[in-house]
C-alpha cells in the first residue's frame, strides 16, 4: 500500500515534532506488525495532530478491516460510504464497551467503560433488534458484554451495533415519521452524534429480549445519527435464558 509521504506537521505550528516525522508508509509498516494493536494507535494520536490525522486516516482503518473484515466488506459494498471518515468511531466500537453513569443514558446504575478483548458482531442476530417493517435494514449486534450482580435484578448486559446505509435506512425513517426527538443532552460515546431512544419510539420488538436472553420490560437502547446503536438489558438467570433460547 502507498501513501502519501509527509515528512512534516501540516496541522499545528506549535507542535514539537518540527524535525520530521517518519514517513507514513514506514509507520504503517511498523504498525502492520505489530498487528493493528489498538493501544498502540490510540497512543501514537496523542503525540501531535499529524500522527491524530495518519490514525485516522489509516491505522483504524486498517485495524477495523483486520478485526472484521466480512463485516467490513458488507458496511461498504453497492456503494456505502458509512465508515469514511468515522474509522476511530468504528474501531471504539469494536473492542469498547461504554458502560453507563448514574444520571445518563442508562440511569440507575454506574458501570465505567472498559476495552473488550474480542466481542462477536452478528448480521442475524441484528434482525432480532428490528420490527418486522424494517428488517431488511442490515444492523450488525454484538454479544453482550455482562457485567455480573450490577443490576437491581441481577446481571446486566451491554451491546451496541452498527446500521449499513443507516441515512437510508427504513429505521431511520420510521424515527422522521414517528417524531422521535434526540435526547437532549447525552450523545454516541463512539461519535459524538445526537441519540434516538428506541424504547421511547417505540420501536424495541419482543424479539430483542430473546435473541440477549434477556427480561421482556428490561431492555433499552439507543441509535445516533450515524447509525451506531448502543444497549443494556437485564440478563436472565441461565436456566430461564437457555429456556428462552430454546423457544426463540
Amino acid at each position: 500500500m502507498i501513501l502519501t509521504k509527509q515528512y512534516r506537521c501540516i496541522h499545528s505550528a506549535s507542535c514539537q515534532c518540527t524535525k520530521g516525522h517518519l514517513s507514513e508508509d514506514v509507520i504503517f509498516l511498523v504498525f502492520h506488525n505489530l498487528n493493528w494493536n489498538p493501544k498502540l494507535i490510540a497512543t501514537l494520536s496523542c503525540v501531535c495532530k499529524w500522527f491524530d490525522d495518519l490514525a485516522k486516516r489509516v491505522l483504524w482503518k486498517e485495524f477495523c478491516r483486520t478485526r472484521a473484515p466480512k463485516m467490513l466488506c458488507d458496511l461498504q459494498s453497492n456503494g456505502s460510504h458509512i465508515v469514511d471518515g468515522n474509522w476511530r468511531a468504528l474501531g471504539k466500537l469494536l473492542i469498547y464497551c461504554s458502560g453507563c453513569t448514574k444520571g445518563g443514558l442508562f440511569n440507575s446504575i454506574q458501570i465505567p467503560g472498559h476495552f473488550v478483548y474480542q466481542t462477536r458482531f452478528s448480521r442475524t442476530s441484528g434482525k432480532s433488534f428490528l420490527l418486522p417493517q424494517c428488517r431488511t435494514d442490515v444492523l450488525y449486534v454484538s454479544d453482550p458484554c455482562e457485567h455480573l450482580d450490577q443490576g437491581e435484578e441481577g446481571d446486566v448486559g451491554f451491546f451496541r451495533g452498527i446500521f449499513k446505509s443507516f441515512a437510508t435506512s427504513k429505521v431511520r425513517k420510521m424515527l422522521i415519521n414517528k417524531g422521535a426527538k434526540l435526547h437532549p443532552t447525552e450523545v454516541c460515546p463512539y461519535c459524538k452524534a445526537k441519540l434516538w431512544s428506541m424504547l421511547q419510539a417505540k420501536m424495541i420488538p419482543q424479539s430483542a429480549s430473546c435473541r440477549l436472553g434477556s427480561y421482556d420490560d428490561c431492555i433499552e437502547y439507543y441509535v445516533c445519527l450515524n447509525g451506531h446503536m448502543l444497549g443494556i438489558c437485564t440478563l436472565l438467570p441461565l436456566s430461564d435464558s437457555e429456556e428462552a433460547s430454546e423457544l426463540e
